[in-house]
């Protein structure tokens, strides 16, 4: 299955080039009252709603994929986890290159842990990179992505796939500098979410997911996600250690070598078998 957002927040299941509105669902999510719950709502209620999207598919109102705004598929995520460095080729261009590092020394996975980006930085597919710190290098990292479906915490790489509810592709935009990453990838727009979220019974096992991006037909970043020094299962493991995890966190499981500036004009293709493809404008306002 896979479910979109888009529009004024309209819900929708991509079948082929159409999408299939299922917004009636929202209806059967439960009531809530101040102080709201963390996490996304519809996220932790995925499971129950099914039988509602499978009877709206037959009956809702069908758009082109072309024609509508494609948001964040996820709208709420309580948190976005990120994980640095986590591709070994990766690693070291990072310290090869002064203009990624800055000086400072570049450390492994291992040793700097994750870091969590703002969820104010989220837009979707259908959305534009800003693009507006001339005088910085700003560069793309197109990344394979899931989300979280149920709280966990001390959770078992065993069974940690289990926890996850849909993949995406992401793309972490990052500016250069000497300031923590958080701050420099968590600027308006900096966090991209789409096309759309895949169920993990469609995407299937996220071991070995070839991915790509590329600007004016040229490849920038090429890899597979069986070249992950954490995988998905580690990630979930390594997280849940520290943190509660909720319905709508965000993984991002890190970037492979390729990074390379972006210049407002450019139009970011991102591809990852098994979700699709999308196509991201860059501006500089």
């Amino acid at each position: 299955m896979r479910i979109c957002r888009f529009n004024d927040n309209r819900v929708g299941l991509v079948e082929g080039n159409e999408i299939v509105d299922i917004s009636g669902v929202l209806d059967r999510l439960p009531p809530v009252k101040w102080p709201y719950p963390r996490g996304d709502a519809f996220i932790a209620a995925l499971p129950e709603l099914l039988p509602e999207i499978k009877t709206l598919r037959n009956t809702g109102k069908r758009f082109m994929v072309a024609d509508v705004k494609l948001l964040s598929p996820v709208a709420q995520p309580g948190k976005i986890i990120a994980a640095p460095v986590n591709y070994k080729l990766h690693l070291e261009e990072a310290r090869a290159d002064t203009a990624i590092h800055f000086g400072s020394q570049v450390k492994t996975i291992e040793e700097c842990g994750l870091f969590l980006k703002a969820t104010s930085s989220m837009i979707g597919a259908g959305e534009t990179i800003v693009s507006d710190r001339s005088d910085r290098r700003t560069d793309h990292e197109i990344e394979l992505c899931f989300v979280i479906g149920a709280k966990a915490r001390h959770v078992k790489e065993d069974n940690a796939l289990g926890y996850i509810a849909g993949f995406m592709i992401g793309l972490d935009m990052t500016i250069r500098g000497p300031e923590e990453r958080s701050f420099r990838k968590s600027r308006d727009t900096f966090t991209v979410f789409g096309p759309w979220l895949v169920t993990p019974d469609e995407f299937g096992d996220p071991s070995a997911i070839d991915f790509e991006l590329k600007i004016a037909g040229n490849t920038r970043q090429k890899a597979n996600t069986r070249n992950l020094i954490f995988d998905c299962k580690k990630l979930i493991a390594y997280a849940s250690e520290a943190y509660t995890l909720e319905p709508g966190d965000v993984f991002m499981t890190g970037t492979p070598a390729g990074v390379a500036p972006v210049e407002p004009g450019d139009i970011l293709n991102c591809r990852i078998d098994g979700i699709g493809e999308m196509n991201v404008a860059v501006c500089a306002a």
